[in-house]
């Protein structure tokens, strides 16, 4: 088992290699769908098999920490604009 990250939880990586992937193919198409699987070539190459929704969600932070990080580095070279909401739109919500 290998220890890897996300959103701050600890999540636990199967290893495997491609000889024991072939032969346990379905298993570990079951195991992906809770944790992913590591499968790693006897040259070192190593691919990752999750579930895709894991993988959405993994890029759907990576899109926020990047969103974050460019209006921080925007803010520092003071290209950032006031965000301003006018005295009547700030009101509109009291009004019925």
């Amino acid at each position: 088992m290998r220890m890897c990250t996300h959103s701050g939880t600890l999540i636990l990586m199967e290893n495997t290699n491609p000889r024991q992937f072939r032969s346990e193919l379905k298993t570990y198409l079951d195991r992906a769908g809770e944790t992913p699987i590591r499968i790693q070539r006897r040259d070192g190459d190593s691919f990752v098999l999750m579930n895709e929704s894991h993988y959405e969600a993994l890029l759907e932070e990576i899109r926020s920490l990047q969103r974050r990080l460019l209006s921080s580095s925007q803010a520092l070279e003071g290209k950032a604009k006031d965000f301003e909401i006018s005295k009547e739109k700030r009101l509109t919500r009291f009004r019925k």
